[in-house]
């Protein structure tokens, strides 16, 4: 299996959401998959021109010549693709929409329906896909936008971070507690990467709370 994570942060490699990232995929190498890390704030991405070019006169390529065309190939020979992000005021950052608008050679200029909600259908087998998302604050407010956006995306796993500014802190208390939820972290990659569905346990440890909110709020003050 291919697993790809396109990774949304300006922090790239050093970022909080990469540390779930890389634990991510760990887990799915563990299980002998094929896994790459993109950093899209290192990669030339021209912002989407709205032509429909790659609709209608040269289907499923875009007139931009930049690096999204090597992107395009490697989503497309994705098995599971990760779209990883930060929040910043209060939704993905602006080099992840850029990315996910310029995704639109993969859809057709045909209207399909699904219990009453209209898109594009798909120009070909997509990738199933994964969503990794961190927030700098405490409370899962933090996500209700990003998930209402990545709803249309049907992802098979979401994992939503709050408390994310503990991920890279240098402190032993701290790190034990971030290292025992990075577990959970891989373990999520392993089963995903075995085509399997992600175990109740597991999701509990995901979604389970990293610090309570007055300590988390006592860490990043002092």
């Amino acid at each position: 299996m291919k697993i790809t994570i396109f990774n949304g942060s300006p922090k790239g490699r050093n970022s909080n959401t990469n540390v779930i990232a890389e634990a991510f995929l760990n887990g799915a190498a563990s299980v002998g998959s094929e896994i790459q890390n993109v950093f899209l704030i290192d990669k030339k991405l021209h912002f989407c021109k709205g032509c429909f070019s790659c609709w209608f006169k040269t289907p499923g390529q875009c007139v931009l010549n930049d690096d999204m065309e090597d992107l395009l190939t490697l989503y497309k020979q994705s098995d599971v693709v990760c779209f990883a992000t930060p929040i910043y005021m209060w939704n993905m950052t602006a080099c992840m929409k850029n990315f996910l608008d310029r995704l639109i050679p993969v859809k057709s200029p045909h209207i399909e329906e699904n219990n009453g909600n209209f898109d594009m259908t798909n120009a070909s087998k997509m990738p199933d896909v994964v969503i990794i998302s961190n927030a700098g604050f405490p409370g899962e407010n933090n996500f209700h936008i990003m998930k209402e956006v990545m709803k249309a995306a049907n992802p098979i796993l979401e994992i939503y971070r709050n408390c994310g500014m503990a991920l890279r802190m240098n402190n032993e208390h701290i790190q034990r507690k971030v290292k025992s939820y990075l577990v959970f972290v891989e373990q999520a990659g392993a089963q995903i990467a075995s085509g399997l569905s992600v175990t109740d346990a597991v999701l509990s440890g995901l979604n389970a709370e990293l610090f309570p909110t007055d300590e988390y709020v006592r860490i990043i003050g002092g």
